[in-house]
């Protein structure tokens, strides 16, 4: 594959604290011609991205984070377990959907669990972020 081949193909970075599930994703999207960037936290995935977590102490200013890191990574799809330990799915796509650089990338939030107030909560936040 040529370095053009690697730059044009769409990029998943992949959000999961289970390694069974993250290795099944993997696997799916690669078998899809994916290029895929797996990650175990929402902290990770927010530094994969180029955003730091509220509350660094090694960023010196709010505008320490790099806006076009994005387009580095190239970064086109976000996916995520809801449920996870420090940062769940939600707490992730919120920042993602408040980066003004990041905001555009779609993110999919998967879960296991069957709770409809959740579900019914995070559906009508979505509906409700910026475009």
């Amino acid at each position: 594959m040529t370095v053009v081949d690697a730059e044009a193909r769409f990029h998943v970075l992949a959000v999961d604290d289970s390694v069974i599930d993250r290795k099944l994703i993997e696997m799916l999207l690669r078998t899809s011609s994916y290029q895929v960037t797996m990650v175990d936290s929402g902290s990770k995935a927010l530094e994969v991205l180029g955003l730091r977590e509220e509350g660094d102490d090694d960023s010196s200013s709010p505008s320490s984070s790099a806006p076009d890191h994005h387009q580095e990574v190239g970064v086109n799809l976000i996916i995520t377990d809801y449920c996870m330990p420090g940062m769940t799915g939600y707490d992730l796509l919120r920042r993602v959907k408040g980066s003004s650089s990041l905001k555009d990338i779609p993110v999919v939030i998967m879960s296991s669990e069957n709770v409809p107030a959740r579900i019914s909560r995070s559906a009508s936040t979505i509906t409700s972020l910026p475009p």
